[in-house]
């Protein structure tokens, strides 16, 4: 009775719950669940125009185009280097919140340094996709590209696209900026002070959660 007790109390001032998770752990968990139900919307709204279609543009000749490459037909090649990127920045994510955990100052600041690269580097691989395509004549409202039965595409293909990976690279600015934020009072000494790393570790999460919606999106654009 005095265990619960003390647990409840503990929870009430801003402390840890019954089941041993932070309030502020536990906030980030609620954040997720309610932005996945936005992911989700758009994916399902997508599925569902996508395989209600008769034809849909064929993502190998879409997506086939490399930096420095010319003309040549590399189908999916840069889209897969993309996310290699983001999967290795996860990677690194999970070295700092290890370390972190070990209360390095030194090692956490490394492992989200490479963090933060990875993520500039994947937005500017974006960025550079994005051009590609506006160069080609995609944008909203505009799509440039056949049906895999030749017939005219419509745009709303590129109205998907464009608004889904859009929505998501706007998620991975804010990781990174929250990356930076986060680095910053690392090098301060910020967490030390407070006796914990908690905060790297709930930026992790959200980073994990960004790197997940990635593999539904590379899968729903790029693969099907």
């Amino acid at each position: 009775m005095d265990t619960a007790i003390t647990a409840k109390k503990k929870w009430w001032d801003g402390g840890y719950s019954p089941f041993n998770v932070s309030y502020g752990k536990l906030m980030m968990w609620f954040f997720l669940l309610s932005d996945a139900f936005t992911f989700g919307a758009l994916l399902i709204s997508y599925g569902t125009i996508r395989f209600s279609s008769i034809s849909w543009p064929d993502p190998n000749e879409v997506f086939r185009s490399f930096p420095g490459a010319g003309e040549a037909n590399l189908p999916l090649v840069f889209v897969s280097l993309m996310t290699f990127i983001l999967i290795m920045s996860s990677v690194t994510m999970v070295l700092a919140v290890h370390e972190g955990h070990n209360r390095n100052r030194a090692g956490v600041a490394k492992w989200l340094a490479w963090t933060i690269v990875g993520g500039i580097l994947f937005l500017s691989c974006q960025a550079w996709e994005w051009t590609h395509l506006w160069h080609e004549g995609a944008w909203w409202g505009r799509n440039p590209f056949m049906n895999q039965d030749g017939s005219p595409g419509s745009s709303n293909f590129t109205n998907f696209f464009f608004t889904i990976t859009g929505f998501h690279g706007l998620h991975v600015t804010s990781g990174v900026i929250l990356n930076i934020i986060i680095l910053l009072n690392v090098l301060k000494g910020t967490y030390d002070d407070r006796g914990h790393y908690e905060m790297v570790e709930k930026v992790g999460l959200y980073w994990h959660f960004v790197d997940l919606v990635w593999v539904f999106v590379f899968t729903c654009f790029y693969l099907l």
